[in-house]
């Protein structure tokens, strides 16, 4: 069994920052890719950024420039830095895992706002 437990969400105005981590215990032979993911109340959850474990990161358009995504592979954690937060960048956050199966953390709220 793996389990993914994120951390460092809270309350930020916005043009602030705010960094999320992402620590897998368990069970796991490999991983493959990390990502985030949000959900903002009343929408579906999207995709926000991933790395594989080689290191090639993928993010979301309006995260580009603004988000960096990075992984300790010794410490199984991913991390999400967030730079110029905006109010639409509002929402819960997840972390997520790949390694032959998929797996979800519980999620942080992460909520910009003046």
């Amino acid at each position: 069994q793996v389990q993914l437990v994120e951390s460092g969400g809270g309350l930020v105005r916005p043009g602030g920052s705010l960094r999320l981590s992402c620590a897998a215990s368990g069970s796991i032979f490999r991983i493959n890719v990390m990502g985030w993911y949000r959900q903002a109340p009343g929408k579906q959850r999207e995709f926000v950024a991933s790395i594989t474990s080689g290191g090639s990161t993928n993010y979301r358009d309006s995260a580009k420039g603004r988000f960096t995504i990075s992984m300790d592979n010794a410490k199984s954690t991913s991390y999400l830095q967030m730079n110029s937060l905006k109010p639409e960048d509002t929402a819960v956050y997840y972390c997520n895992l790949r390694s032959g199966q998929t797996y979800w953390g519980q999620g942080t709220q992460v909520t910009v706002s003046s």
